[in-house]
């Protein structure tokens, strides 16, 4: 898999990660990595915060269920 390095309108670069290789490894928007750089290159790994997003799904659900859980709680 190949990607490119693009020119932002501020001066910065971006390496743009392919969406396929997003969507295998479970990674979205605003998930940090670690770089590690190595003498063979660099190796990108996601720092996981699965406590967070664990609790996140979780308030989605209460969220979207609010009133059959209440029922549920009596």
């Amino acid at each position: 898999m190949k990607t490119i390095i693009h020119k932002l309108d501020d001066g910065s670069e971006a390496l743009i990660l392919p969406r396929e290789l997003l969507d295998g490894l479970n990674l979205q928007v605003g998930d940090q990595f670690q770089i590690i750089e190595t003498d063979d290159g660099i190796i990108l790994r996601p720092v996981r915060n699965t406590f967070e997003r664990q609790m996140t799904a979780a308030r989605d659900v209460m969220d979207k269920y609010e009133i059959g859980l209440q029922k549920l709680a009596k």
